[in-house]
């Protein structure tokens, strides 16, 4: 399986769409790098990448 780049929104729209409304568009238009794509990708491997790209971006905001 090749490497797949989508943005977050795809991830979070294909399990969670109810988190939508939850999330920064900053955080939404982030681009996830998927070693073995979205085919594979289970609900909570997509949970973990949700809560990190979180993380990432209040880490981002702080330090601005």
């Amino acid at each position: 399986m090749e490497m797949e780049t989508v943005k977050l929104s795809e991830i979070v729209m294909k399990w969670f769409p109810d988190m939508i409304p939850f999330l920064k568009q900053k955080e939404l238009n982030s681009v996830i790098v998927l070693r073995d794509g979205m085919s594979i990708l289970e609900p909570e491997d997509a949970m973990e990448i949700i809560q990190y790209s979180i993380l990432e971006h209040q880490n981002s905001d702080l330090l601005h």
